[in-house]
């Protein structure tokens, strides 16, 4: 896995990503929109913001890494 320090210990940008996308991957049953409102809303509200200001810049970066959901979600907390 890229960005890991230790074999098995993920650095903080692969596990932002990894819980957005479990949370995207939680909530998927909602349907795409909703749940790409739902993640938002989410990461919005738990997520402090230096967490916010990473899970975009990784977004901009690793852009495959996020599902679809979390990418959708990512975007739209950017562009609010």
């Amino acid at each position: 896995m890229s960005g890991t320090h230790e074999e098995g210990v993920m650095s903080t940008a692969d596990r932002l990503i990894y819980m957005a996308n479990q949370i995207a991957r939680n909530l998927a049953a909602e349907g795409q929109e909703r749940a790409t409102d739902m993640v938002a809303d989410h990461i919005r509200s738990f997520w402090d913001p230096a967490m916010r200001r990473n899970i975009i810049r990784l977004a901009g970066e690793r852009p495959e890494a996020l599902s679809p959901i979390a990418a959708a979600a990512v975007g739209r907390i950017a562009a609010s």
